[in-house]
């Protein structure tokens, strides 16, 4: 059992306590208040004069998949072999031993949304992790979470360089369509043959991975940067009646009202760096906030090692610089990217019932000379100052 006391508590659920404690017992936040009493047997951590605040989550990240300081060999988020390769799955390539996922817990990070790259239309699965552990199995909260997709330059130039499809939007979105027709009639043989086995349909790897994308299980999760590139990732999904969700979004902020209007939630990112494509011509920090106050939920990503995982601090408060209200741009760290991971469940939030993942700062976090203290991922202290 554990007591935080005497903190300045931001519950990023509507409260924010100036003086309060959190107790922790077997890995779950079982109370939080201002006259919480410790149990004799409890470790006492004493935050006075602290801030206190939930794990902070990037719903879009590489960790583990792209290995720090290394090149081809700790390289293994994209198959560029074949566009369409869903039946990949992240927790099959993912370091847990990697530097990253130390300085990510050095930063305040405790959990990331993390999946294949952008090569192909359609990149695999991504999987929600916590960021301490030594074995994948071990930290996964839910796998898998979404399938990746991807438009825009990315896919273009990959398959240019191989002479093949696709080498034009027309053809990136042909081959989701594809893939999601080839899903469908997949789907159907399957219902159809019911339990007679005779008549099912030879498995697919493939098919049987986009499935749960059919189902409703899991959303698309759609790169792209372009206003163009993110209106026709809506109007796939609209055709298929599956569910998205809009990655980098560079764009969104000039097209803020289709996004609210469809209903949709965004992961902006990562907004702190040079414009080193065509496609990041109108790359700015303002997006988030023009999003948010649109309407529309968002969630703030590094796309780590794009940028390092431990800052991703950093780049909410870049967005409150921009204009973002400074609440929403930590909401954007916490608790909309557990919603749009939809696990707002377990994450996000100092609330009780939900996991201990708890980080003590020495000042603000959007300070620039703040600290971790303590980062407490599932009621353990994974990191101590």
């Amino acid at each position: 059992m554990l007591l935080i006391k005497n903190g300045k508590v931001f519950t990023m659920e509507g409260k924010t306590y100036e003086k309060a404690s959190i107790l922790v017992e077997n890995g779950k936040i079982k109370e939080v208040g201002e006259s919480l009493v410790a149990p004799l047997d409890a470790k006492v951590i004493d935050a006075e004069g602290k801030i206190v605040m939930p794990g902070f989550i990037d719903a879009h990240s590489h960790l583990g998949l792209w290995e720090d300081a290394i090149g081809f060999e700790g390289a293994d988020g994209n198959e560029m072999t074949d566009p369409v390769t869903p039946h990949l799955r992240a927790s099959d390539a993912v370091n847990p031993l990697d530097r990253g996922f130390e300085e990510s817990r050095e930063g305040g990070v405790t959990c990331v949304a993390t999946g294949p790259g952008s090569a192909n239309v359609v990149g695999g699965q991504f999987a929600v992790i916590k960021t301490y552990g030594d074995r994948i199995d071990d930290m996964i909260v839910k796998d898998p979470i979404a399938m990746k997709c991807a438009f825009g330059e990315n896919p273009k130039r990959v398959y240019n360089e191989k002479k093949k499809s696709p080498m034009t939007r027309m053809a990136t979105a042909a081959i989701l369509r594809e893939t999601l027709m080839k899903a469908k009639e997949y789907k159907e043989k399957l219902e159809a043959a019911d339990k007679d086995i005779l008549k099912k349909p030879a498995f697919d790897m493939k098919m049987d991975a986009m499935l749960k994308v059919l189902n409703g299980e899991i959303p698309l999760k759609a790169h792209a940067h372009r206003a163009d590139d993110i209106l026709t990732a809506i109007r796939i999904a609209k055709e298929f009646g599956v569910r998205i969700t809009i990655e980098h979004c560079t764009e969104g902020h000039l097209i803020p009202h289709h996004i609210k209007n469809e209903g949709l939630m965004a992961v902006v990112g990562p907004s702190f760096g040079t414009r080193s494509k065509f496609e990041l011509k109108n790359l700015t920090f303002e997006t988030p906030g023009v999003l948010n106050k649109a309407g529309v939920k968002v969630a703030i990503m590094t796309d780590h090692p794009v940028i390092p995982q431990q800052h991703l601090v950093l780049c909410a408060a870049l967005a409150a610089k921009a204009g973002m209200d400074r609440e929403e741009a930590l909401k954007a760290i916490t608790i909309n990217a557990a919603e749009i991971l939809e696990l707002d469940d377990r994450l996000g939030s100092l609330k009780e019932g939900k996991d201990a993942d708890i980080v003590i700062w020495s000042s603000h976090p959007f300070e620039l000379m703040s600290e971790v203290l303590y980062t407490i991922i599932d009621g353990k202290v994974v990191y101590r100052k």
